[in-house]
């Protein structure tokens, strides 16, 4: 990858084959089943600051969303996209814990979301 943004984008791009909405930022309105690829926190952990070699973790949170109408159809329709983003996740990406499933109000309506931590190695030239 020759930048960071380039990192984001290679899980966008790996995700926009799923049935969901893909976003590389937090929209104002995201239309669900959707799933949202954002930095963390820490975002960045530099392990090697040498010259103009810079090496790092960086680390994303990959919020994926349903439409919440009946828990038991709305929990299995998160867990089937978990399990595709988990699938889709390119090779040299980190998947950490996936948190528990919650109800959030975006606007008039509700979704089950859950968030996925992710991370990767980064080295700039």
């Amino acid at each position: 990858m020759s930048t960071i943004a380039d990192t984001r984008a290679a899980l966008v791009s790996a995700y926009s084959s799923l049935a969901a909405s893909v976003y590389s930022s937090v929209p104002e309105s995201p239309i669900p089943p959707a799933i949202v690829c954002v930095p963390s926190s820490p975002y960045l952990e530099p392990s090697l600051i040498s010259g103009s070699t810079v090496k790092m973790k960086i680390n994303f949170v990959i919020t994926v969303m349903v439409q919440y109408n009946s828990n038991a159809a709305s929990i299995d329709n998160l867990e089937q996209l978990i399990i595709g983003i988990l699938a889709a996740t390119p090779s040299g990406y980190i998947v950490g814990n996936v948190e528990k499933p919650t109800v959030v109000e975006i606007g008039a309506s509700s979704v089950l979301a859950a968030d996925i931590n992710l991370s990767t190695y980064y080295t700039q030239n």
